[in-house]
Order: structure tokens, then C-alpha cells, then sequence
């Protein structure tokens, strides 16, 4: 009519009057419903709950066959908006969504071909199955389900762009989120049967992959610094007991480390992180120690309790292992062979320390007293430095025994830790 510069408020209270029906004049045609959304951030992702919070601007699509007009009747007028609970539309709710906090828009636009638009800002609290193995190198694969939640084949979704599109918008915004980055958003549309019902269904997988930065200045290096100052604690003197207390020290350093370390590590009912591997860390730690504890008490034996290294020990250790790991003898330390041959030769020889008699008088001749009793201080002395000598000798050899089992379980040592952390690595550059 003329002096209208739209649809009257009559012809829209017709519409208004049928909003409780499908708008389609053959309610044998399907209503096609348009959807995209841009993940704008990612809240929170609680693994212990798999639950997975987001923030999305959802834009909705759908046809209004009793809201056309011509424009040149209507002095070119195109687009309207309206209120959205004055209109019939369609139910779309995303099904793993455990909490919907919606925020909106309270009116819609609608085009003079009848097509209408509705932007909806979401807060979704979502289940996911969220894999943790590989944290801090994770990446997480969460499903958004779009779907009608009444209308069965008369009601049908279909993407209003294209998955890349949606992609590289996402991408724009979430650019500087937070702890996580997407990484591609994929989706397919496919019909949910349930009984003899179908529902049209569209399908997103989001997936995102965590920053690991954080975990890595504040986790991994602080191990890796303590692992490697216990293995630098093996070039501590093995005789010296400050080495048994320096691991010990680094034990309930490293145990603070874990305890603080707890409330970072994400944890779930049905897995275990890779990263873990701090305590097996503090096993490796605590194996050291006992290390050091059996190498302190070899070198500590007790001369008069072990009267000399047994034949087999001297075998295996100073001779075989000493062989494999090429342990350097010192320059005035012979090898057990050498020794053992000059053990033979001065029990044979004449070579030992002198032995002091007084010299030979005539039978009637008795030597002075003074004379007879520097010769027992003399022979005194000679049993006490006789003493010391094997006594000495004893020790230096349980003290190379000490050394030969020390380097042996230091490279022991060295192989585990170096074979682990290329396992850990690796594992991860494969996730990566």
C-alpha cells in the first residue's frame, strides 16, 4: 500500500498467529536449517570430568515460506528484523553439550526472499574424551553433534560453509587464546536412526592442540636439571660419604618437586600421562642411592672382619668387569694377575721385611740386658708395621673393588636413563 515502507503490522500478525506450525506451505517439503560457527575460545578442559568448555558464535539459517515480500512494493526494502520468540524456529541443539549458557540475540534478520538469520553467542559446557598420554604434547579431538532435538526428516542440517571456511575463521580468533590452539575443524553430515526414526545430523570435530611452553619451562627442565646433577654426583669421591648425603638431599628436592609438579599434571580415571615418568625418574634416583650405599660399604670393610678379597671376587671384578668397562689401574697399582704372581713369588722368595737377631755370642756369654730389650721393642715395632702393611693392603684392595663396581653401575646407570628418555622423546615426536 501506499505510504508503507515494509510488511504491515497486519500481515506480520498473521505470521506471528503461526508460530507454533512449520513455515512451509507443503508441509511435505523440508525445512533446511544452515549452520556455522567460530570457536572464539577455549575456557577450560577439565580431564578429570572430560569436560571440555568453549565459547562460540553460532549463526543459524533457515526459510520462512510466509515471510516474502516484494521489495518494489515495499519501496526497495530488503531486510527486516524481528523478534525471534514471535517466530517458529528450529530446535538445533548440540548433543554433547552438558550445560548451555546462551546469550542470545533477541531478534533476527529477515530477507525478503523469506531466508532469516540468527546469531547466538554460546557458552558450551561439553563432554569429551580427552587423551592425556602424551601431555604436554597432546592433542585433543572433541565432537560437536548439531542436530534437531523433535523434528525427525522434516527438519534437515546441512553447513552454511564450507569446513575450511569455518576453519580459518576459528583460526583468526583463537590465535591468541590462551593455552590452546586450534589445529582444524572437520565435520560430515550423516542421519541418526533411532527405532524407525531419522534425524539429520551434522557432526564437527574440533580439534585442538595444547602450548606446551608452560610445561616445559616449568616441568621439564627443573627435571632435567636434577636428573642431571645426580648423574653428575657419581664424579663425587665413591669413598667420601657426602655422596650418599648429597643424593639424599636431591631425593627430597626432587620429592618437593613432585608434590608442587601434582597440581599442573592433569589426571583422569581412565589414563595415565607419559609424563609420569617423574617418577620413575625418582625411582632412577633412589636406585642411585642404594648404588652408593653398596659401593660406601664395600669400600668401609673392616680389615679385621674380612681378612683378604676372595679369589672370586678378585676374578670377576678386578679382572673381567675391570676388562669390560676398560678401567684405568692407577700408575703404582698393578693388576690382580701381577699381584697374584708377586704374592707366589714372596711367599717363595726371600724378599719381606729384615728380621732383627741379636748377634751370635759364645755359650758363655749372655747378652746384656739393655741390649735384649731393644731387641723386643725392635721386634714389637716390626710386627705393628707388618700389621699396618697388610692392613693397607687389604684396603686398597676392597677400595679398587669399590671403584671397579662403581663405574659398572654408573654406566648401568647412564644406559637406563639414556634409553628412557630416547623412548620418552620419541613417543612424544610422534604425537607431535
Amino acid at each position: 500500500k501506499e505510504g508503507h515502507s515494509g510488511p504491515t503490522y497486519e500481515s506480520l500478525q498473521a505470521v506471528f498467529n503461526l508460530q507454533a506450525f512449520r513455515p512451509a506451505v507443503n508441509l511435505s517439503n523440508p525445512t533446511i536449517a544452515n549452520i556455522s560457527f567460530t570457536l572464539y575460545a577455549v575456557l577450560g578442559v577439565n580431564e578429570k570430568t572430560q569436560i571440555l568448555t568453549t565459547f562460540l558464535w553460532l549463526r543459524l539459517y533457515w526459510r520462512h515460506e510466509f515471510l516474502v515480500w516484494d521489495p518494489d512494493e515495499c519501496d526497495g526494502l530488503t531486510k527486516i528484523s524481528l523478534p525471534v520468540k514471535e517466530l517458529w524456529s528450529p530446535d538445533i541443539i548440540v548433543y554433547e553439550v552438558d550445560d548451555d549458557v546462551s546469550q542470545a540475540c533477541p531478534y533476527v534478520y529477515v530477507n525478503h526472499t523469506g531466508h532469516i538469520r540468527w546469531d547466538r553467542m554460546l557458552r558450551l559446557v561439553s563432554a569429551c574424551n580427552l587423551e592425556i598420554f602424551s601431555f604436554p604434547f597432546d592433542v585433543q579431538n572433541c565432537t560437536f553433534t548439531f542436530g534437531s532435538y523433535m523434528h525427525t526428516r522434516d527438519v534437515r542440517v546441512s553447513p552454511a560453509l564450507t569446513f575450511k571456511e569455518m576453519s580459518q575463521n576459528s583460526k583468526r580468533y583463537l590465535e591468541a587464546s590462551g593455552e590452546w590452539e586450534l589445529v582444524d575443524i572437520l565435520g560430515e553430515t550423516s542421519i541418526l536412526k533411532f527405532g524407525i526414526d531419522e534425524w539429520d545430523i551434522i557432526t564437527f570435530w574440533v580439534v585442538i592442540k595444547r602450548r606446551p611452553v608452560l610445561y616445559v619451562v616449568n616441568l621439564l627442565i627443573p627435571s632435567s636439571f636434577l636428573m642431571l646433577i645426580d648423574i653428575l654426583s657419581f664424579y663425587l669421591p665413591p669413598h667420601s660419604v657426602d655422596r650418599a648425603s648429597f643424593k639424599m638431599t636431591l631425593i627430597l628436592g626432587y620429592t618437593v618437586f613432585l608434590l608442587i609438579m601434582n597440581d599442573l599434571l592433569p589426571s583422569t580415571a581412565n589414563g595415565t600421562p607419559i609424563i609420569i615418568y617423574f617418577s620413575v625418574c625418582l625411582a632412577l634416583m633412589v636406585i642411585s642411592l642404594l648404588e652408593t650405599v653398596i659401593i660406601t660399604n664395600v669400600l668401609h670393610h673392616n680389615s679385621l672382619k674380612y681378612r683378604e678379597v676372595p679369589n672370586w671376587v678378585r676374578v670377576v671384578v678386578l679382572k673381567h668387569i675391570a676388562n669390560l668397562i676398560c678401567y684405568r689401574w692407577p700408575e703404582d697399582v698393578q693388576p690382580p694377575s701381577t699381584l697374584q704372581k708377586d704374592k707366589t713369588g714372596s711367599s717363595n722368595g726371600s724378599s719381606g721385611p729384615w728380621i732383627i737377631q741379636p748377634a751370635t755370642q759364645a755359650p758363655d756369654q749372655r747378652p746384656a740386658p739393655e741390649l735384649q730389650q731393644i731387641c723386643q721393642y725392635l721386634g714389637e715395632l716390626r710386627a705393628h708395621l707388618i700389621s699396618l702393611q697388610k692392613e693397607s693392603q687389604l684396603l686398597d684392595q676392597w677400595c679398587h673393588v669399590g671403584y671397579v663396581l662403581d663405574f659398572l653401575l654408573f654406566r648401568i646407570y647412564l644406559l637406563l636413563i639414556s634409553c628412557y628418555a630416547m623412548v620418552i622423546i620419541t613417543m612424544w615426536c610422534i604425537w607431535i
